[in-house]
């Protein structure tokens, strides 16, 4: 789409709003920023943008007027698609994603994973595959960097990894990665999809508009990812942590990563040459080579990279060892399923600190994991009281409720026995308390340096 003199409103003044305004203004569109949160207000929101800027900033609802000469709506992903003005626009403008309004100027190959759990991890590891071996990548989307600063210092050569949410997946129009991985589905994020079947189709919007020469990886062991593959139109390359495969990557019972492409079968490496715990992590790795492989980058290469790789922060990250305590952070465990991971890495006897906002999961799966490690769980956020009653219905009665994240830490500290193991996997999302997973993961390494 030609951009220039385009009526564009930007929905979200955020990290990816901010961006894609950026992006916009290069083009020469009319821009609109809006802003739904009254707290905000046209200075603070202008400040963050580059002083030649021109866009016109609307705090709160817009005017009748302004709706109707709306051409492109960008929505940040946070902002859901089914907000009335936003249906109302969709009548007569496209709704694009800042993931979208990226693709639409990228030059290169590009790499795209998503899945519940287990996306920032792949992705970095990818990422870092990459950059061992070509010399122009760029590593965007819900890890952290907007595509929209990075896409025009794109060229034919780059890659491009982008870890993709279904928030993002949502607004995909024409977005199309050479590889696209889908690392498992369980539910999440319900409040915004409203059913599952809704949030399954937006991680397969990934896929929406490969060819039959684009390769899509998914988890075997997921039975949603088995159904989907038989609709999807890429070729399916499987990974599997439980059996062996007559094509795809797959665990041998000796903890060997084995490679079966086209007749020929490689051992990659052994899970035990891994700096990652845990089966989930054994998953994401075989993602990655896999995707990896189908970028072009040798097996060797790959090997290296991978077998040097450490786990990227907030995700079972080791923080230090206090009289005979270990603790750990892994505050990107935002739902049920991914703190399940967390507990299943602990090997030691674990306290374990849980709660936040409520995304309407159920927790007696998560309960139901402890499988004895854990000794007391601590209980904080909006969610204390949901999980306290589901913990009682599965007989687990060992939970306290604390008011904040540093008591939490104080708490727990206090209930941890040397060899015992301290860890921050809470179920839920951070909203409400914290702005982001990672706020809540950095104060809690930083209430814990504080006990030394």
């Amino acid at each position: 789409m030609e951009l220039q003199n385009k009526n564009v409103l930007v929905v979200g003044s955020g990290i990816s709003g901010i961006a894609a305004v950026k992006l916009l203004s290069g083009e020469r569109a009319n821009i609109i920023l809006q802003e739904s949160n009254p707290k905000k207000n046209v200075e603070e929101i202008k400040a963050k943008l580059p002083k030649n800027v021109e866009v016109e900033v609307v705090i709160g609802d817009l005017s009748k007027e302004q709706m109707d000469r709306i051409q492109l709506v960008v929505l940040s992903p946070g902002v859901p698609t089914d907000l009335p003005y936003i249906k109302e626009l969709k009548k007569h403008a496209p709704i694009w994603g800042e993931i979208e309004l990226g693709f639409q100027f990228s030059k290169g190959r590009m790499a795209a994973i998503t899945g519940t759990n287990g996306k920032t991890t792949t992705t970095s590891l990818v990422g870092e595959i990459m950059k061992d071996y070509y010399t122009s990548v760029y590593i965007v989307g819900n890890i952290g960097t907007p595509y929209t600063d990075m896409v025009l210092k794109t060229k034919g050569s780059s890659i491009t990894v982008a870890e993709i949410s279904s928030f993002q997946l949502e607004t995909v129009h024409d977005f199309r990665p050479e590889v696209s991985a889908i690392l498992n589905i369980t539910p999440d994020h319900l409040n915004r999809h409203h059913t599952m079947e809704n949030y399954i189709a937006a991680k397969k919007r990934i896929a929406l508009n490969q060819e039959l020469d684009d390769v899509c990886v998914l988890n075997y062991e997921d039975p949603i990812l088995r159904e989907m593959a038989e609709s999807l139109r890429p070729r399916v390359f499987f990974f599997s942590s439980e059996r062996a495969l007559e094509e795809g990557i797959f665990m041998n019972a000796n903890g060997d990563f084995v490679y079966r492409e086209k007749g020929k079968e490689e051992i990659v490496c052994n899970k035990d040459d891994l700096q990652l715990l845990g089966k989930h992590n054994y998953e994401n790795v075989m993602a990655a080579i896999a995707i990896s492989y189908h970028i072009g980058v040798p097996m060797e290469n790959i090997r290296e990279t991978v077998m040097r790789f450490e786990s990227v922060e907030h995700r079972i990250e080791y923080v230090d060892e206090i009289n005979g305590v270990k603790y750990y952070n892994d505050s990107k465990g935002t739902n049920p399923d991914a703190a399940i991971k967390g507990i299943q890495a602990m090997v030691t006897p674990t306290i374990l600190i849980g709660g936040g906002y409520d995304k309407g999961s159920d927790y007696k799966e998560w309960i139901e994991s402890f499988d004895g490690k854990v000794k007391k769980l601590v209980l904080l956020g909006a969610t204390r009281e949901k999980i306290a009653e589901q913990a009682k219905e599965c007989g687990f009665t060992d939970y306290v409720f604390v008011e904040d994240l540093k008591e939490a830490v104080e708490v727990s500290a206090k209930a941890a026995e040397p060899g015992d193991a301290v860890l921050l996997s809470p179920a839920c999302a951070s909203w409400g308390m914290f702005d982001n997973y990672e706020q809540r993961g950095r104060m809690f390494k930083d209430y814990v340096k504080e006990m030394k």
